[in-house]
């Protein structure tokens, strides 16, 4: 027991040696946390380029091979071969007849009306009516163009949310791992201090403790990683079980926005789901008129030409001659008061409908836009002062802290959870640029565009 007693000065120096440059290396895992750092790209070290993913890579892969933005194309492509398809005259009609035949004979030179004839007809519209249906064509295909565009804004918009959180996770977990090399360095300082009689038995367990909670957080944390990168890889296309690997340095940066009103202006001018439901509403009056155009009649005209054999009977004596026919027919609305009627009625509140989606959707999207400048102007807060004053606070309390305990000024538990409230700390300034970073993905989603700052 005297040896140890004698050599106890010695270990506890070295164990405090260690824990103390433990510390400044915990300290410089945020690296030199400032106010604002300045990258100007998101950046992939040239050796690695093809195994990290950063955030512009990740959304040029998705809006290539995404298959539901692919699907919303073809959908386009099919839709703008509509409207000449609406617009053209219906298909005409061939006939051949045989008319007259004697049924006991079948001579075609016994009857003088016995013919064989050919004809044709062809239906048209009411004019304008095609000219409708070709616009209400048009329009459905144009919305289609604007649903393209609303569904790649929305794939970018989630994209570069799962790709911040993967980021989070990403140094969630080094923060985690930092955390536990220290409270390695506290159980073994706490465990000399026992051995030596200067310590106690509780002060071990609750290190121990606390380095068990931390490892119960970090498998957590790789769960839910694992679960976000999943959801990126099918946004990606690429096979749910692919791994990311993520860069460590990103942009800080945090831009200055619009105000809000110019952005619900940039908005209503430019955002696709509004541009849609407005094409919607041309569609939808085009097609009122449409229906508008069939109180009036279509017309059907036919010309049939029939041929004869055989000689007249005595005393003329000649050849039979061919006929030819023509008719013209006219549609006649009338059971309007059931049929045309209605559709007048039903397209008029399909109208009314359309106008009122538009109302409700600009609604939705000003607030969208001011949810995400709001959630931005927090989190953009929240990161200058977790990382130019909380964290680095934290730091010295920690610091100060371990030269108390060093000298028997400071119990054991009391440097634990300033250790602790540090890493939750760290967790806190790196979570603010993550969620600082996504609303503003929702904020150029939601407006339409990329140019959202002043």
């Amino acid at each position: 027991m005297k040896r140890l007693t004698n050599s106890y000065p010695r270990v506890e120096s070295r164990q405090l040696e260690k824990l103390i440059k433990a510390l400044h290396r915990f300290r410089c895992v945020l690296g030199v946390i400032p106010l604002v750092v300045s990258t100007n790209i998101l950046y992939a070290s040239e050796s690695f380029n093809e195994m990290v993913l950063t955030e512009i890579s990740a959304v040029e892969v998705a809006v290539r091979d995404n298959p539901n933005l692919a699907q919303m194309k073809e959908r386009y492509k099919a839709l703008a071969d509509v409207p000449p398809q609406v617009g053209a005259l219906p298909d005409p009609m061939v006939n051949f007849n045989a008319m007259n035949f004697p049924a006991d004979t079948y001579d075609r030179d016994q009857e003088a009306m016995t013919q064989i004839q050919i004809g044709f007809s062809q239906v048209f519209p009411f004019p304008g009516k095609l000219s409708l249906k070709e616009d209400a064509a048009e329009y459905d295909a144009r919305a289609a163009g604007h649903s393209v565009e609303e569904v790649r804004l929305q794939l970018i918009k989630n994209v570069k949310g799962k790709w911040w959180q993967l980021y989070y996770m990403d140094r969630a977990l080094e923060t985690v791992d930092s955390n536990q090399t220290l409270l390695r360095q506290f159980i073994s300082v706490a465990k000399t201090k026992y051995e030596t009689g200067k310590g106690l038995q509780q002060d071990v367990l609750l290190a121990q403790l606390e380095f068990s909670k931390l490892m119960d957080q970090k498998i957590q944390l790789q769960a839910i990683r694992r679960n976000q990168a999943i959801q990126l890889n099918i946004l990606m296309d690429k096979p749910a079980n692919d791994e990311l690997s993520l860069p460590d340095q990103v942009s800080k940066m945090m831009p200055n926005l619009a105000k809000e009103n110019v952005l619900y202006q940039k908005a209503e001018v430019i955002r696709p789901r509004l541009k849609q439901v407005e094409t919607q509403i041309d569609a939808a009056q085009s097609r009122l008129d449409l229906a508008k155009r069939d109180y009036y009649p279509d017309f059907k005209l036919g010309v049939t030409y029939g041929d004869r054999t055989g000689d007249n009977p005595l005393p003329r004596g000649d050849a039979r001659s061919d006929f030819v026919s023509v008719m013209v027919g006219v549609k006649i609305p009338l059971y309007a008061g059931r049929k045309q009627s209605k559709a007048v009625s039903q397209k008029r509140s399909e109208l009314q409908k359309n106008r009122y989606a538009l109302l409700d959707e600009k609604g939705m999207v000003m607030a969208a836009i001011s949810s995400a400048v709001t959630d931005y102007h927090r989190a953009k807060q929240q990161f200058s002062l977790y990382g130019g004053g909380i964290v680095p606070q934290a730091q010295q309390t920690v610091a100060s802290m371990l030269a108390g305990y060093q000298v028997s000024e400071v119990d054991f538990l009391n440097l634990v959870r300033s250790q602790m409230t540090l890493f939750n700390y760290q967790l806190q300034y790196w979570k603010a640029l993550s969620d600082a970073k996504q609303a503003l993905a929702r904020l150029e989603a939601a407006v339409g565009e990329e140019s959202v700052y002043e």
